[in-house]
């Protein structure tokens, strides 16, 4: 038995199941790792790095992947752009910010458009420059997003596209961790999933061993929404966009009393705690980029193994149980 939806078609994958492009943690390996298993692959584009993006995609090799970019971010580096359709990727994925700038010159490439939306407003935006997927990320989802959740969001933009845009390809994201989200994200009206917490915490991802103990040994309650992730890396990221990591003694510090950070020097100093405990594995003076999903995160293993059990779980859920809740 294999879950066939319209993603795997639209992608010519084998399973509904797509790796969020997580900046410095989705490298070619984690992407390859993916794809190779039947699922998409991204490599995370980051805020602007062509090094580091040539190297990511020199370590994927043949696989065919794709490549995510932080919109606002891509706009003063446009030129990566171009370096990565020039490696003929599967996808290329936009988010956070307007995909009106990018989203024609990515389909004029023959290649497919994926926007990441937070809201009604970004859905309407992503089907007029004609998306052809469109992943609505809950704020249960690690990492930057909005505020709506994606039990309710998922289905209405399902509702939304059935009108306007049948065509397009719905994904959903956030708190998916395993086979029941995936299940429970088809039956929202998603045709598959993208998931980020769960393949940050694989064998392949770029992440210290460290950190993923620290998100291991966190619940879901762990976890807050926050900008002083950002402050304190000296990231302007637009509003209304928060970041959603573990409350770390480093976040706990300063969640609340963001404006003291604006001490030049004080700033300096911070910074420097939060690079040096993230390149040295210090969970609890820097940031843990997982969601709500940590509370579902009890291991570390090979992406393969990971997606093979995802897809597995949500097979047997879909059609075994499902059909005892069916009294005839």
């Amino acid at each position: 038995m294999a879950l066939h939806t319209r993603l795997t078609e639209a992608l010519g994958i084998e399973h509904p199941i797509i790796s969020a492009p997580m900046a410095f943690a989705a490298g070619g390996k984690l992407a390859a790792a993916v794809t190779a298993a039947g699922g998409l692959g991204l490599i995370g584009g980051g805020y602007g790095d062509a090094e580091w993006l040539e190297r990511q995609f020199a370590e994927a090799a043949n696989a065919r992947v794709g490549c995510g970019f932080i919109t606002w971010s891509l706009a003063k580096r446009p030129e990566l752009l171009d370096l990565v359709l020039a490696r003929l990727p599967a996808v290329v994925m936009l988010s956070f910010g307007s995909p009106l700038p990018f989203g024609k010159q990515i389909k004029a490439a023959g290649t497919k458009l994926i926007c990441q939306i937070q809201n009604i407003e970004h859905v309407r935006a992503a089907v007029d420059v004609g998306a052809d997927v469109i992943v609505a990320q809950g704020a249960e989802a690690g990492g930057h997003g909005l505020l709506r959740s994606t039990f309710t969001l998922v289905p209405e933009v399902a509702d939304y596209l059935a009108k306007v845009a049948p065509a397009t390809v719905l994904v959903a994201a956030g708190g998916i961790a395993d086979g029941r989200g995936l299940a429970a994200a088809l039956m929202l009206g998603a045709e598959g999933a993208l998931i980020g917490s769960r393949f940050w915490a694989s064998s392949e991802a770029l992440v210290h061993g460290a950190m993923q103990s620290a998100a291991i040994a966190a619940d879901g309650d762990a976890t807050i929404r926050t900008t002083v992730v950002d402050i304190v890396r000296k990231i302007d990221w637009p509003k209304p966009f928060t970041a959603r990591v573990v409350n770390s003694g480093f976040v706990n510090d300063w969640h609340g009393r963001e404006a003291e950070l604006n001490d030049p020097q004080l700033l300096e100093r911070e910074m420097n705690r939060y690079v040096s405990a993230m390149q040295n594995g210090d969970p609890a003076n820097t940031g843990v980029w997982v969601g709500e999903a940590t509370g579902l995160i009890h291991d570390v293993r090979p992406a393969a193994d990971l997606l093979a059990s995802i897809v597995d779980q949500a097979e047997r859920l879909l059609s075994a149980r499902a059909r005892s809740f069916v009294m005839r």
